[in-house]
């Protein structure tokens, strides 16, 4: 077999894996610019009525898999890690909201509640964090991570060991001055039950190096000290059950993007898949050679240890479960495991299936030109998704001017941000691998028609994910670079090859530059010029709600949907 031959990617075993993509929300129809802060409070009247259209926006999707190639003990590890899962689920309530009990009791209306239980409070993720019910203001920026009275400049000011820490959260003593409490102090018994469930797992495990994990992961949850049992968890090649536990992503801190929120997702590994896709991982020091950006901003070596896994997923708790759902996993976040071992990228097949299926083509079918609705393929969302999370290898973790990392200097833009260059390069990957021929079957262009069909898909995401801010940058971008035309007559889109490379190249180039500068205000310019929706564009997107098709999806899970 020769090399291309080795390192060819089977787009039709692609679709018989039935995989496909996520959702977001039409915004409303006056512009809005990124950041932006929540509405204000409507009546409460008009916010908890069950014919609020917004109560109808998730479509309802049973979360199952073929359990019937593992062992009784594997079985009764999943349901133990459900159970460890279930707790991140209430610890993430805790930092997001406060008490889930005390809400969903005071909440008479069943669609009004249901709507608070997915968004793990009052507040609309899927659009601006708008309040739902009428007595709740703001969704405070830093959710409950630091005081709701604290300023940007009152932080700044404080002396806090551990300000910027990622397993901490501010409070204020009896003085009112700011100080910082872990996580493992401050969910000390939630977390000790958890790290118990996860040794019980552990001595059901059959692969040593998912053990060795899942004991590391117990001791992390209960100390704060992760890194180790990152590593471990890029040691792991050949576990068929997967478990992302702790906290993880900054997300949910929109004040600073500092602080990490409880999650998790337990998985069914598809092994033979899995190592069909492995290989596209040792392409990185190529494609980073190769990058469209001066020679300073693609100096750093990533990992080639990085490997790609396909899995049906289970069970998903607390952040990765609120609002819109992920559909595929790079990690681990920290820098110094990333470059010295790469990450881990998950893509979750029976998620995408029911995103792509009830989401994405039907978006197609009202927003893109029917001449190029052909070159909409699950082939090249299921491509176009896996080199997302193969991009965020690339690039720059470490500014150039001292800094200190990325994700440090941008503050709460890192997550837009590296979003932004994650969508862009992984296309940027896929355009290259066509051009050497690693990439043979279907067409470029399906890739393109099918990015941009996913940018009107996750711009429904809102403006407070990361996700949705950065496909509101790149879509004006791609705009004004004329990547795309709209038909005045008939509102369809259309691509336009040449114009949507160059757009890809120049936007990747800026995106690179403002990170490897550790350019804040850069990027906080970018997400205010290039980070709205035009009238034009939210009525577009007033379609797709007109045409009742779903925003997200919503899981019925557990242990009873699994037989367990």
């Amino acid at each position: 077999m020769n090399k291309k031959q080795t390192l060819h990617l089977s787009f039709a075993l692609l679709s018989s894996l039935a995989i496909a993509a996520c959702g977001e929300q039409p915004a409303a129809t006056d512009t809005k610019t990124l950041p932006t802060k929540t509405a204000e409070v409507a009546k409460p009247d008009a916010q908890t009525k069950s014919n609020n259209p917004r109560f109808e926006i998730y479509k309802e999707v049973k979360l199952t898999s073929d359990l019937s190639h593992l062992s009784e003990n594997q079985k009764k590890m999943i349901a133990l890690l459900i159970d460890a899962s279930k707790i991140m689920d209430d610890l993430f309530w805790k930092q997001a909201y406060g008490d889930k009990a005390s809400l969903l009791s005071s909440i008479e209306d069943p669609k009004a509640r249901f709507f608070a239980d997915v968004n793990y409070g009052p507040w609309d993720r899927l659009d601006g964090d708008k309040p739902f019910i009428g007595e709740f203001g703001e969704k405070p920026l830093g959710a409950g991570f630091y005081p709701k009275d604290m300023t940007k400049d009152e932080f700044a000011a404080a002396t806090i060991d551990d300000a910027k820490g990622l397993y901490s959260v501010i409070k204020r003593n009896e003085k009112g001055e700011l100080y910082s409490v872990p996580f493992h102090k401050l969910f000390a018994k939630e977390l000790s039950e958890a790290a118990d469930i996860l040794n019980q797992a552990a001595q059901l495990a059959e692969d040593p190096e998912f053990k060795n994990y899942l004991e590391m992961r117990a001791i992390a949850l209960t100390n704060d000290d992760f890194q180790p049992s990152d590593f471990a968890w890029m040691d792991m090649k050949n576990n068929p059950i997967e478990v992302v536990i702790g906290p993880i992503e900054t997300y949910e801190d929109l004040l600073f993007g500092y602080r990490s929120a409880y999650e998790s997702y337990v998985l069914i590994k598809d092994l033979a898949w899995s190592e069909k896709l492995s290989r596209f991982a040792a392409f990185l020091p190529k494609l980073q050679r190769g990058l469209p950006v001066d020679e300073k901003y693609k100096q750093e070596t990533p990992g080639t240890d990085s490997d790609l896994n396909a899995y049906d997923v289970v069970f998903y708790a607390g952040h990765s479960n609120a609002g819109s759902k992920t559909i595929a996993i790079n990690l681990p976040n920290d820098e110094q495991v990333q470059l010295a071992k790469g990450t881990r990228r998950l893509q979750l097949k029976n998620a995408m299936k029911a995103k792509f299926d009830h989401i994405l083509v039907p978006i197609a079918d009202q927003l893109i030109a029917e001449g190029q609705r052909q070159y909409i393929t699950f082939d090249a969302f299921f491509a176009n998704t896996m080199f997302h999370e193969v991009a965020h290898g690339l690039g720059i973790k470490n500014t150039l001017n001292g800094k200190g990392t990325v994700r440090e200097s941008l503050k709460e833009t890192a997550s837009a941000l590296e979003e932004g260059k994650a969508d862009i390069l992984g296309l940027y990957m896929i355009s290259e691998m066509y051009k050497s021929g690693d990439l043979t079957e279907g067409k470029v262009m399906d890739n393109y028609v099918t990015f941009l069909a996913g940018i009107f898909r996750s711009v429904r995401f809102g403006a407070s994910s990361a996700h949705g801010r950065a496909n509101m940058v790149r879509f004006n971008f791609f705009k004004e670079m004329g990547a795309f035309t709209r038909n005045q007559t008939t509102g369809y889109y259309s691509v336009d090859f040449d114009k949507m490379t160059l757009a890809m190249n120049e936007l990747s180039k800026l995106i690179l530059t403002l990170q490897g500068d550790g350019n804040y205000q850069g990027v906080v310019d970018l997400l205010a010029t290039k980070g709205v929706i035009s009238e034009q564009l939210a009525k577009d997107l007033a379609l797709l709600e007109k045409a009742s098709i779903p925003v997200d999806i919503v899981f019925k899970q557990g242990k009873k949907e699994l037989g367990l």
